[in-house]
């Protein structure tokens, strides 16, 4: 199953490093990870990972261990709504001829052109995976020159309002 976890750690040298040197040791894969100072003491930490139970419990157990570990959240486990975004650059083979077309999926897919020049034309999508994987299988006939992915970031969400949860 695949897991999201947000890991709060402090600010220090060495901490990514100890933290997947962790992974490495113990035969497991992390297949994104993003990493954001929070404030000048903080850094927030999104990984995803796969694994069943016992290696879910196993990661959680030994990044607890971690003194520069100040919390550990299962997000898609902790039976809590979450929002869960990816970013993807991609540069396109875009002659002027097709201009057009690329124009059409961008605004389907709410993406945004941030660079053009005469051959071709670098995209901006944010979304869910899914989002995120079927734009990219459309731009894949009109040629994808570059490719700049983000991993997940995720976030829980959280509702004051019973009434809001309904609306938003």
């Amino acid at each position: 199953m695949r897991h999201i976890i947000n890991i709060e750690v402090e600010n220090q040298a060495g901490v990514l490093a100890r933290i997947s040197g962790l992974f490495s040791a113990r035969g497991f894969n992390i297949e994104s990870l993003s990493v954001s100072h929070v404030d000048t003491k903080t850094s927030n930490m999104t990984m995803v990972v796969r694994g069943d139970d016992w290696v879910i419990e196993q990661i959680n157990k030994q990044l607890n261990k971690l003194i520069d570990v100040i919390r550990v959240t299962d997000i898609t486990t902790s039976g809590r709504d979450y929002v869960n975004r990816e970013l993807v650059l991609a540069k396109v083979h875009c002659p002027s001829s097709k201009r057009g077309d690329i124009t059409n999926l961008v605004d389907i897919f709410r993406a945004k052109v941030v660079d053009i020049s005469n051959h071709s034309v670098t995209l901006e999508l944010t979304g869910s995976e899914k989002k995120i994987n079927a734009f990219l299988e459309t731009l894949k006939p009109f040629g994808i020159k570059d490719l700049a992915r983000t991993g997940s970031i995720a976030m829980i969400r959280e509702f004051h309002d019973k009434t809001l949860s309904n609306h938003v």
